[in-house]
């Protein structure tokens, strides 16, 4: 890059680091994040510290974070802060490569004003890790497949690497790493793949290690398979659940770009082929997996991997129109800004989960909630029931209630058995059969008040209890449900030891 591009990316860098930072949140933001913090001080991806497949060299990372920050929420916060600016430098480098600068500035500039991809570098999670090294083995395998056989061994090393902060990685990228090789010696191509195995097992082994031993770690791994995804596959349900997600796809495509979408409706004029057939190599395998195997709304950073190229040809779309626009330049400035603006307003305002109204709407609700329960029971008679939520749910009150004894509801299958998760001081264990005897009293965290689904399970739940079990209580502007401790064989009939009523 020449001295202007260059000036370019810094302040493309400079922008991502400051956006990102000044919006940061403040908690940890839901489940997944609860689980990397955990697994910062002990990693056992059987009892979910993280969840499994364990995102290993995310948590190695995460440690090494925490001991600068010295707190977990800001430890993994800042990963995502500096995996967004290394994201959009390589896409500025990339957009640069394929079709120059003033793409390139448009496909940096679209990055940074992408309501999801914001979002996401403000949270505790991999997501944007992983889009940072999807630009990266993307930019390397470029250069395999534009003759550069030189670059197998650090495209090779960077999708070792991005497989052990994020497992799906090696399926979403590994077939744009397989066609880069194709045309390469078969010598360098076979470095590269035993290069690309060698890391792997670098890393996969001590997690295995790490873990419990190959068994513990793949037993988990099925059982949070069976229990989620397995289920709605298309193999496993009916094909309108891989339509529906193919439209949640779309929508997540517009919280992606916000109004840079419009440019989709643009026809490329781009007549380098080899572009065209790269970039669809790239995208087809994570569309396929997210299509017709797992994704939901809530889980809309799985795309993120897949928006680097996105960013790019956006990029390119733009600067043409720019070029070949009839409107005067002021009128251009002003429409971009325009475009700008109504971005910001999406991850500022908009009434969904990855907004900064919503993030900041969720922290003080964990606070209020936090605070109303350390004010009216101590942790020695009383236990607390939290729900297996992405929001609010038993990981936010095991982590923000050290002191207290957390159970999550519902009871969870095992092999043989029935277990639930409990936790105390931040630790995490699935057992089989509990006693409650000492506690007298037990409440129910609350479910996040904005979402009538979570209203309707609270009611589905306070509906199992007998009359005059449950009873409310006003706290610090939160009502909780209360009741005694012996009430909860309702909830836990498989696995509380506790005398009958």
């Amino acid at each position: 890059m020449n001295t202007l591009q260059v000036r370019d990316n810094v302040l493309l860098i400079a922008a991502t680091a400051l956006t990102r930072t000044v919006f940061r949140s403040r908690f940890l933001y839901d489940l997944d994040s609860v689980n990397f913090a955990l697994a910062l001080q002990r990693f056992d991806p059987a009892v979910h510290q993280p969840h499994p497949p364990g995102y290993f060299l995310y948590v190695c990372l995460g440690k090494l974070s925490n001991a600068i920050f010295q707190d977990a929420n800001t430890a993994l916060v800042a990963i995502s802060i500096l995996a967004s600016c290394g994201t959009v430098a390589i896409i500025y480098l990339l957009a640069s490569t394929w079709f120059g600068p003033s793409s390139a500035r448009f496909a940096g500039l679209i990055f940074i004003c992408s309501p999801l991809a914001w979002f996401h570098g403000t949270v505790a999670l991999t997501y944007i890790v992983e889009a940072c090294f999807s630009v990266v083995i993307g930019y390397l395998c470029w250069r395999v497949y534009s003759g550069s056989s030189r670059f197998i061994f650090p495209a090779a090393v960077a999708l070792a690497l991005a497989t052990g902060f994020r497992q799906s990685s090696l399926l979403v990228l590994a077939p744009l790493f397989l066609f880069s090789i194709r045309c390469a010696p078969r010598r360098q191509a076979l470095w590269g793949i035993g290069a690309l195995t060698l890391v792997i097992a670098a890393w996969f082994i001590p997690m295995f290690y790490a873990s419990g031993g190959a068994h513990t770690y793949l037993t988990s791994l099925w059982s949070l398979w069976r229990l989620v995804p397995a289920r709605q596959t298309v193999f496993t349900s009916p094909i309108f659940t891989s339509l529906a997600r193919l439209c949640v796809i779309l929508a997540i495509c517009v919280l992606s770009f916000g109004s840079a979408t419009l440019l989709l409706l643009r026809p490329s004029k781009s007549k380098n082929k080899n572009l065209q057939i790269f970039t669809w190599i790239w995208l087809a395998p994570g569309l396929f997996l997210f299509t017709f195997i797992y994704l939901k709304f809530v889980n809309s950073g799985y795309l993120l991997v897949l928006l680097p190229p996105a960013c790019v040809w956006l990029g390119f779309w733009a600067a043409e129109w720019c070029r070949h626009s009839a409107l005067i330049a002021p009128a251009r400035i002003v429409l971009l800004s325009a475009a700008a603006a109504v971005n910001c307003a999406i991850f500022l305002r908009a009434p969904l989960y990855c907004s900064y109204r919503e993030v900041r709407r969720s922290e003080r609700e964990l606070a209020a909630t936090v605070n109303a329960v350390r004010q009216i029971a101590s942790p020695e008679r009383t236990l607390v029931v939290g729900f297996d939520s992405h929001f609010l749910g038993y990981r936010h009150a095991g982590y923000y209630l050290p002191d207290y004894l957390i159970l999550q509801y519902p009871e969870v299958p095992l092999a043989s058995t029935t277990g639930v998760f409990v936790m105390r001081h931040r630790d995490t264990r699935l057992v089989s059969r509990l006693q409650i005897d000492s506690f007298r009293d037990f409440i129910l965290f609350p479910l996040p008040s904005s979402d009538p689904e979570y209203l309707a399970y609270m009611q589905r739940v306070q509906a199992r209890f007998a009359a005059g079990d449950l009873h409310v209580i006003t706290s610090n502007g939160r009502e909780l449900l209360t009741g005694p401790a012996t009430a909860l064989r309702v909830l836990f009939r498989n696995t509380i030891e506790s005398a009958p009523r």
